[in-house]
C-alpha cells in the first residue's frame, strides 16, 4: 500500500537497494479503499490528536506540489447543526484546523449563509449556517502506483504478486523465501527488513516471521456508498451525526456522489471486505438526515470497503482508536532488524516513510 510505497521510494533515493515484495497487486487494500483525501482530520481534534492532525495539515500542500495532475484542493461545507455541537466550537476548531498546520496556498475558513448560498440547495431549510473549509482529493490507488514507478527509477526492484514466505537470519543477514504468482521459488538477502503489510502485518508476524501472539493492529472497515449526483456544485459536504461520527458526502466522477465512511470493527477475516447491510442504511440515514431529498438504499448504484489496520491502544470504540502510525523496531536472534509499521494514513505516508 501507500506506506510501503513511500518507504520504497524514501529508501532508493537515500540510496539504499530496495526490494518490495506485495503479495497481491499495488494497492490493492487499504490504500484503494479511502474516502480519497489529503487531509488533517478535522474530527481528530476533539480527541485531542493535536499532534497528529498538525503533522497531516502540514503534508497536504507538499503533497499537493508534489502531484498536483491527482491531488487538487477541494472546499467542505460544514453546516451547523442545532442539536450537536455549538457554532463557537465549530468555529474554534476550524481556526485551529486552519492555523496548526502551516496552511499557505489553500483558502482559509469562512461562515456561509446557507439560505442564500449554492450549498444551501440541496440540504433541509433547517440548515441555515454552515462554516466552509479547505482540504485535498487524491486518486489514492494512483499515488500509490506513482510512488512505486518512481522508486524503481530510482533502482528499486518492484515484485507485484510475489509473497515472502519465510525469513531466517544468519550470518548478519536476512535469508528471504519468495513465491510468484506462477509458483516459481526464489531466495534473496537482506540486511533490514521493513513489514508494512497493513492489514496483514500481524499476519505476516506470525506465518513468516513466527510471533503466534502478535496482536498489534485493530481491524477497522470503512465503507462507502455511491449515488447518482446529489448536488451541482464542487463543494463537499461534511456532515455531523448524533453518535459522534461524521461522514462525507463528495462530489465523485463528475455524475455520482461520494457517502462514507463507517467505521465497523471487522475482525480477522482477510478475505476481500464488503459493506453490510446496516452500513449501507446507517449511511443513507445520515445522509438523509441533511438532504432535503432523502438517499435511499435503492439510490445506491456502487459501494467499496476497506480495512484500517489501526494501531491497538485499548480504546472502547473504533472512532475513539488512534489514527496515527506507530513504528517499532526489534532485534531478532542473531541480530537481525525487523522493522515493523502499524496504522498511517494516506496523508503522513511520506513523514512516515
Amino acid at each position: 500500500g501507500i506506506n510501503g510505497a513511500g518507504i520504497a521510494r524514501d529508501a532508493a533515493g537515500r540510496g539504499y537497494s530496495v526490494c518490495l515484495c506485495e503479495a497481491g497487486d499495488v494497492g490493492g487494500g487499504t490504500s484503494s479503499a479511502s474516502t480519497k483525501l489529503i487531509h488533517g482530520g478535522l474530527r481528530y481534534l476533539e480527541h485531542y490528536e493535536f499532534l497528529l492532525v498538525r503533522k497531516a495539515l502540514k503534508e497536504r500542500e507538499v503533497l499537493w506540489k508534489i502531484a498536483p495532475h491527482i491531488i487538487r484542493p477541494m472546499r467542505f461545507v460544514l453546516p451547523h447543526h442545532e442539536g450537536l455541537r455549538p457554532a463557537w466550537l465549530l468555529r474554534l476548531g476550524l481556526f485551529l484546523y486552519d492555523h496548526i498546520g502551516g496552511r499557505k496556498l489553500l483558502p482559509a475558513t469562512r461562515a456561509i449563509d446557507l439560505r442564500r448560498h449554492e450549498a444551501g440547495v440541496p440540504l433541509k431549510p433547517a440548515y441555515r449556517k454552515a462554516f466552509e473549509y479547505s482540504d485535498c482529493w487524491v486518486e489514492d490507488s494512483r499515488l500509490v502506483v506513482l510512488n512505486l514507478r518512481d522508486a524503481q527509477a530510482r533502482g528499486a526492484d518492484i515484485r507485484p504478486r510475489t509473497a515472502v514466505t519465510s525469513a531466517n537470519f544468519a550470518d548478519g543477514l536476512w535469508r528471504l523465501a519468495l513465491a510468484g504468482s506462477s509458483g516459481e521459488e526464489e531466495e534473496i538477502t537482506a540486511r533490514v527488513v521493513i513489514n508494512a503489510a497493513g492489514p496483514w502485518v500481524d499476519q505476516v508476524l506470525r506465518t513468516v516471521f513466527g510471533h503466534n501472539d502478535a496482536h498489534n493492529v485493530r481491524l477497522v472497515r470503512g465503507s462507502h456508498i455511491v449515488i447518482p449526483r446529489k448536488f451541482e456544485h464542487d463543494r463537499s459536504y461534511i456532515f455531523q451525526n448524533s453518535d459522534d461520527r461524521i461522514i462525507f458526502a463528495i462530489p465523485y466522477e463528475d455524475d455520482y456522489t461520494l457517502i462514507g465512511t463507517t467505521d465497523a470493527e471487522h475482525g480477522e477475516d482477510m478475505a476481500k471486505p464488503e459493506i453490510s447491510q446496516a452500513e449501507i442504511q446507517y449511511l443513507c440515514e445520515m445522509a438523509s438526515a441533511y438532504f432535503r431529498e432523502p438517499v435511499m438504499p435503492q439510490d445506491v448504484v456502487w459501494t467499496y470497503s476497506g480495512v484500517r489496520p489501526l494501531f491497538d491502544d485499548g480504546a472502547s470504540k473504533a472512532q475513539e482508536a488512534t489514527r496515527d502510525y506507530v513504528i517499532r523496531a526489534e532485534k531478532q536472534v542473531g541480530g537481525g532488524s525487523l522493522i515493523n509499521i502499524f496504522g498511517g494514513k494516506i496523508t503522513t505516508y511520506r513523514k512516515l516513510a
